[in-house]
């Protein structure tokens, strides 16, 4: 692998409010591979809040009035989609793939749209913000990309069945344990064969 690669492709994910500019869900993400610099700060442009607010804003204030899908704003690379009341972006460094960051903003949009069936919205986001949190992170990672396929994020993250687990009928024996973990070892093994 050459010096310079890496699979850090996303420095932030970020979802406004068209209205007021609020924050509705803000990711940043460090190089894992850097450490600080010689100051011992972080290597990230905006370290602290003032400055991701700051940035927030003049990027809102920048594609509020774009029809386009794709920016070069504060030296990066920023993909957004508008929905209903809110703006989503993904933020990559200027030397970037613009294809693979616009694949995830797109996979974070229909993710969004198959998880809540109807209108992807500020106030939807903000009651289902644990699903939203799950979904970006099945998504990305330490701004390394993991899933770009809709239907697999949703599934990942759905919630669980509301009826109740009969927890008499399972075994804590032993010999359950080890069935458990022989099973686990299979369905492991069969889903890296499909991986490869």
């Amino acid at each position: 692998m050459a010096p310079g690669m890496s699979l850090f492709s996303v420095n932030a994910i970020i979802i406004l409010s068209i209205d007021d500019g609020s924050r509705i869900f803000a990711k940043y993400y460090d190089p894992p591979h850097h450490a600080p610099n010689a100051s011992g700060a972080s290597n990230n442009p905006y370290p602290d809040l003032k400055s991701q607010k700051a940035f927030e804003k003049g990027l809102l204030e920048k594609t509020a009035k774009q029809t386009g899908d794709i920016i070069l704003y504060d030296n990066r690379i920023v993909l957004y989609k508008m929905e209903s009341d809110v703006m989503m972006y993904v933020v990559g460094s200027v030397d970037e793939n613009e294809i693979l960051l616009y694949n995830v903003i797109l996979s974070l949009r229909d993710s969004l749209h198959l998880l809540f069936k109807q209108s992807v919205d500020r106030r939807t986001i903000i009651e289902s913000y644990d699903l939203v949190s799950l979904a970006i992170d099945e998504i990305v990672d330490d701004g390394i990309i993991l899933e770009t396929d809709p239907t697999i994020i949703v599934q990942r993250v759905s919630k669980a069945p509301a009826q109740d687990v009969n927890l008499s009928r399972i075994d804590l024996s032993e010999q359950g344990v080890n069935n458990l973990a022989q099973l686990g070892k299979a369905k492991l093994t069969d889903w890296l064969r499909q991986g490869l």
